[in-house]
């Protein structure tokens, strides 16, 4: 999907966002990104219905595995 995307960009889009890339990697940003297998904080999100989720009470039955789909966009 990126090759695909990218050979659709204009190499002047390729540019600006390289660099926005590599700004955000010289900032620091990199250093507090969870490692796999650390331990998250303890959390609350709304299920697909609205409904709250705590992390607390999934953990309760058992490891929890936590996937983030951010969409087609």
């Amino acid at each position: 999907m990126k090759a695909a995307f990218l050979e659709q960009v204009p190499d002047e889009t390729k540019t600006v966002m390289a660099r926005a890339t590599e700004d955000l990697r010289a900032s620091g940003i990199m250093d507090g990104i969870p490692q796999v297998g650390s331990r998250l904080p303890d959390f609350e999100l709304p299920d697909t219905d609205g409904n709250p989720v705590r992390s607390v009470d999934l953990r309760a039955s058992g490891p929890m595995v936590l996937t983030i789909y951010r969409g087609a966009w």
